[in-house]
């Protein structure tokens, strides 16, 4: 029978209640198998989509450049949240920030860093976020060459 190495662990993270719990899940898989973790937090570009077809640079409008700003910032704060978290466990997290499509994003993350396994939750935000991240986890899931563990737990949002 083939022993399954999980050394290479990647926590998809938006920052939420409920991926705090994963990365719980996460980081106690690590310590079981020796494994590294990398937090990652996509900044999500689809809201720079133009609707009528027409190029819509992110420079051109001061809103959507704060917007942007403000979400890199938030993705800081999550997978620092993580790294802090894997730090009080023993657990070595390094914390990734991308930006883009999340799926695509996570997806080609995952299988160019050779990940062992992507672990992330059901539920994400609320509001805008939850209508541009919630099919993430059906698109990794039906995708990704990685393995994908999706944890459900019920949480506050």
């Amino acid at each position: 029978m083939e022993t399954i190495d999980f050394k290479k662990i990647m926590i998809a993270t938006d920052g939420s209640a409920c991926s705090r719990l994963v990365a719980e899940k996460g980081i106690e898989l690590a310590r079981l198998s020796g494994g590294k973790v990398y937090a990652v937090y996509v900044v999500s570009t689809d809201y720079l989509a133009p609707i009528n077809g027409d190029s819509f640079p992110m420079g051109v409008d001061p809103y959507w450049k704060s917007v942007h700003e403000a979400w890199k910032k938030q993705g800081h704060e999550a997978v620092n949240s993580v790294k802090s978290l894997g730090e009080t466990k023993g657990i070595n997290v390094e914390p990734v920030l991308l930006e883009g499509n999340p799926s695509e994003e996570l997806i080609q993350y995952a299988e160019e860093e050779k990940m062992d396994i992507i672990i992330m939750g059901t539920l994400g935000k609320t509001g805008l976020n939850k209508l541009l991240l919630g099919s993430v986890a059906e698109k990794l899931v039906r995708h990704s060459k990685v393995p994908v563990m999706v944890v459900r737990d019920k949480c506050n949002l």
